[in-house]
């Protein structure tokens, strides 16, 4: 009988990377994190010990409890989660089955220090059009989905990101930035890992759309469109970047599920 407390690696795959995903807690001891220091994708390390100081910071969101084999430091956590209300499941097999399952793994070589509230800050330059939405969206649905973004005046990103203690990101002589022909989007999938057809897909997108090579893909000119109209839009670059979530999420989705998916008027078959 399938556990009620429990999901499957291929059920949690299938949130990964969306709005409703659930919030990931990996609570591997330290010696399997070291043995492996990567991370399902958007988790958050938590000591298992403290679960009673920190259970209420996941107030109302659904979790998925991962340990090294889905056995009971998972589960003892989950139901402890439960017990305060907190809807919570363990990840069958866990951290080991995802792993042999080729999921989806975050290399925490590449993700920048945190601040006191465990969150990621970046900074880039203002009006934001393409790669400075793809970006954040990439790092807040597989990386950090609580991270900070800043937007300032060019000439300020350098200066800020020294003042505040931020990442850099899509600006000239940067680590985050553009290599070659590729954007910042496809550089951020590179260094965090992010080994996905989906996001391979989506990337090319990106890189049409962000380096006016329309030719590479058929999405790119519909894309750079929806793209610059979210960009009039908008004065406030955060409420464009919450705005442009939903464009992404769109094409994700498509790039994940409906590439093979055509529509056509009149349905086949309709007498006129």
């Amino acid at each position: 009988m399938p556990s009620t407390t429990a999901i499957t690696v291929s059920q949690l795959s299938r949130l990964v990377g969306l709005p409703g995903a659930p919030v990931i807690v990996d609570v591997r001891i330290d010696e399997d994190f070291a043995a492996d220091p990567r991370l399902l994708p958007g988790a958050i390390r938590r000591d298992f010990k403290t679960v009673s100081t920190w259970a209420a910071a996941l107030a109302g969101k659904p979790v998925a409890v991962i340990c090294q084999k889905g056995q009971k430091l998972s589960q003892g956590v989950a139901a402890w989660l439960r017990h305060e209300g907190r809807p919570a499941e363990s990840l069958e097999g866990g951290f080991e089955a995802w792993r042999d399952g080729k999921g989806l793994l975050v290399d925490t070589g590449n993700v920048p220090p945190r601040d006191e509230k465990g969150r990621t800050t970046w900074v880039t330059r203002a009006r934001p059009k393409v790669d400075r939405i793809a970006c954040p969206w990439l790092i807040r649905r597989f990386v950090d989905p609580e991270a900070v973004f800043l937007f300032v005046e060019a000439a300020e990103v350098l200066a800020v990101a020294d003042r505040f203690q931020a990442v850099p990101f899509d600006i000239d002589n940067v680590f985050w930035s553009h290599r070659g022909e590729r954007c910042t989007f496809d550089t951020m999938i590179e260094e965090f890992g992010l080994d996905s057809r989906p996001l391979d897909r989506l990337a090319a997108i990106v890189r049409a759309a962000d380096t006016a090579r329309l030719d590479l893909v058929p999405q790119a000119a519909g894309f750079l469109a929806a793209s610059l109209g979210l960009s009039r839009m908008f004065r406030d670059d955060l409420e464009q970047l919450e705005a442009g979530m939903l464009l992404y999420d769109a094409f994700f989705r498509w790039c994940r599920d409906a590439t093979d998916e055509t529509h056509n008027w009149p349905a086949a078959g309709k007498v006129s």
